[in-house]
């Protein structure tokens, strides 16, 4: 099978070839065929897999397919928990859409709101959005919900564990509830179904088990070290292995800076991602790892929220 068989728009097939994509991963062939029907779906898929071309070509596709009729408005909205997965799925979606006249932008906090609101005024076709920085500008006046047609909640179950449930709930009373939506976790427990059931109707279910989890594709060993001796094995570790990536893991924001410095202190790049950051210096660092510009990346834990507890993305 290849993308020519899921009988998507030439514009889209034109960009998919010139991206490099050739046959649709096992997501997007159970998906794309019953969401160019416009049926609702649960999809239970790990990140990895391919979910956002699954979700993202057959809207794109509807789309083109009907073409919007006077002034720009939101005509889809994804949700999604973290300000770099909004990106990511931001940046998939101008690379499918490259041949097609629909604009797009990315929504989250942590940044100021002015170009937000400037480019929503310009307007917008899609938005994929982070639900606290979204909800904020609902509340401002600045974003309209009621022409949504198509409506993506990407790994929910995070954003359930993070506190969004109750954004959730508001933003979905401002959507027209005559919508295709598409719900997609990584996991279906109880409170995932109970969501499903407000929001999908008479959905179609997707269910994708990697080919092997992350435990299984990584070699792991524990070397016991005393505390002292850490900073030394790691800068031995990097300069004997040679590795091309190297992700560090620490418990606190001040651990991570302190590594960075002492690597630094060894003759090491590396770069920390946490809390205190700008989104500016996460973004770049995330950009440089991800290009092999950057060996080493230092990063804090995620962080656990209490029951209840809202965090504002």
């Amino acid at each position: 099978m290849d993308f020519t068989s899921l009988n998507l728009c030439q514009p889209l097939l034109d960009a998919l070839d010139e991206i490099g994509y050739v046959t649709p991963t096992p997501i997007q062939a159970q998906a794309i065929p019953d969401l160019i029907e416009g049926r609702d779906m649960l999809g239970c898929a790990q990140t990895g897999t391919g979910k956002t071309a699954a979700f993202a070509l057959p809207i794109l596709d509807a789309m083109a397919e009907n073409p919007r009729a006077g002034s720009r408005r939101i005509r889809a909205l994804m949700l999604c928990p973290t300000r770099e997965l909004a990106s990511q799925i931001h940046d998939n979606i101008e690379q499918y859409a490259r041949h097609l006249d629909i604009r797009s932008m990315v929504m989250f906090g942590g940044v100021s709101q002015r170009p937000q609101v400037n480019n929503l005024r310009r307007g917008v076709d899609i938005l994929v959005a982070t639900p606290g920085r979204l909800l904020d500008l609902i509340s401002q006046g600045y974003v309209d919900l009621s022409h949504v047609q198509f409506l993506v909640l990407d790994e929910a179950d995070r954003m359930l564990d993070m506190g969004f449930i109750r954004d959730i709930r508001k933003i979905l009373t401002q959507i027209p509830k005559k919508r295709q939506s598409l719900l997609f976790s990584a996991t279906i427990p109880h409170s995932i179904v109970e969501l499903s059931r407000g929001m999908l109707y008479d959905p179609v279910r997707v269910s994708i088990t990697p080919e092997s989890t992350t435990v299984e594709a990584i070699e792991q060993s524990l070397m016991f070290v005393m505390k002292g001796d850490k900073r030394g094995l790691l800068t031995y570790i990097i300069e004997e292995e040679r590795p091309e990536k190297v992700l560090v893991f620490s418990r606190t924001k001040h651990g991570c800076n302190r590594i960075v410095k002492q690597l630094g202190q060894d003759g090491i790049e590396a770069l920390a991602i946490h809390g205190n950051k700008s989104q500016g210096a996460r973004e770049k660092a995330l950009r440089r790892f991800r290009r092999g510009t950057l060996q080493v990346l230092v990063a804090t834990h995620q962080p656990r929220h209490q029951s209840g507890s809202t965090q504002r993305a």
